[in-house]
């Protein structure tokens, strides 16, 4: 005879979250899934800088100072730090709503909005917000059940809502929010001083070995290392650009208090002139609250243990024969006995007087004219 034995399973809430994100070691590091170009950009980092050390930095130490590798060391180390820091944390992601909490939410719009006629589209579900004495609008999102925070978005690629949304990087694979915007901001701005830092000495290796080429100083500086050194001025060239340009850009933004999401929108620059009511006013405040105000903890809860219960069969040997169990256990394999054997419990067995009409069932105790008011709601909901 087969026994169901229950085990409970211990599993990870990060395990369970919805939405299309990459969890590494035990919950702990949370990414995006397109993470292909984020391997590029540690490749291209890694390798302009392990050449930079490799070759110019020994040539420079000894001819100009050795102060040049440490501060480039420095460089390169903070800019690894933020880089990591942006990518494998939460970047502010809002749980979804549970679904009695979705429940409600959906009766209270509908008391909100009233009965909408048939074939007339919906008013859209928007909450009224006031911040600093100026209305912000709450806009629901369809797809966590939620009306989101104020400068909240719902990122199409990670596909979760990110409290203060600024935009999805792929290039440190990850969505950038509340949580991690000021080291991909310090990310950026320490990448933009070792590109050109590494670019500025890049030609002054060039032009030194030029000079010293003739006086037989270095004789090992050979057509190999001029092409390597060439490679890396091309990096930092086109590295310049982009990188210097997107760190001008955000300077910009936290000087106004201001995402890339509401830039790019408008949302404070539009026909109405609304003005920021999230800015003080001061490039000094607005900058102090972004890049010094307190970090809020994440409320995933990532590493939350899920008790679940999983049903294992086991056989067990049983004699053959009438059972001898008492209390509820006898009892139903008593029942299942005679269900078996094809014959019906004996009507003393459930002596019809013992039973109130109280204790009977409660579509025993309807009229044949009468509707359960449980069957009547349950086919309102499926219409």
């Amino acid at each position: 005879m087969s026994v169901m034995v229950a085990r409970k399973k211990v599993v990870r809430k990060w395990e369970k979250l919805p939405g299309r994100n990459t969890f590494c070691c035990d919950g702990r590091i949370m990414m995006a899934r397109q993470k292909g170009i984020f391997y590029l950009t540690l490749f291209l980092i890694l390798g302009t800088c392990a050449l930079f050390f490799a070759f110019e930095c020994r040539y420079l130490a000894v001819q100009l100072s050795p102060a040049i590798p440490v501060f480039a060391a420095v460089l390169f180390l903070f800019a690894m730090a933020t880089l990591l820091r942006t990518s494998f944390s939460d970047p502010g992601v809002i749980p979804r709503a549970l679904p009695d909490e979705a429940a409600f939410i959906e009766m209270e719009i509908e008391a909100t909005n009233g009965t909408v006629p048939q074939g007339q589209r919906p008013p859209p579900r928007i909450k009224n917000f006031q911040i600093n004495n100026q209305i912000v609008k709450l806009k629901y999102c369809y797809t966590c059940k939620i009306f989101r925070p104020p400068r909240a978005s719902h990122c199409s690629i990670c596909d979760n809502c990110v409290e203060r949304f600024d935009h999805h990087c792929p290039w440190v694979g990850n969505c950038v929010g509340k949580r991690n915007y000021r080291y991909f901001y310090l990310f950026i701005l320490s990448l933009s001083l070792l590109t050109i830092y590494i670019f500025t000495f890049n030609i002054v290796y060039v032009a030194l070995s030029d000079d010293t080429a003739g006086l037989g100083l270095f004789p090992v500086c050979s057509q190999s290392l001029t092409i390597l050194t060439v490679l890396e001025v091309l990096i930092c060239f086109f590295t310049l650009w982009s990188v210097v340009g997107l760190t001008g850009f955000h300077t910009f933004l936290v000087a106004l208090n201001q995402t890339t999401n509401e830039d790019i929108k408008g949302s404070w620059t539009g026909k109405n002139r609304v003005q920021n009511p999230y800015s003080h006013g001061n490039i000094v405040k607005n900058c102090c609250e972004v890049l010094c105000g307190p970090l809020p903890p994440s409320v995933l809860d990532r590493r939350g243990i899920l008790q679940q219960e999983e049903s294992t069969a086991q056989e067990e040997s049983s004699p053959r024969g009438p059972s001898t169990g008492q209390g509820t256990g006898g009892q139903a394999e008593e029942s299942s006995a005679q269900q078996k054997d094809g014959g019906l419990p004996h009507p003393s067995a459930v002596p019809v007087s013992s039973l109130s009409n109280a204790e009977m069932p409660e579509e025993k105790q309807l009229t044949s004219g009468e509707l359960p008011v449980l069957s009547q709601d349950a086919g309102q909901a499926e219409h």
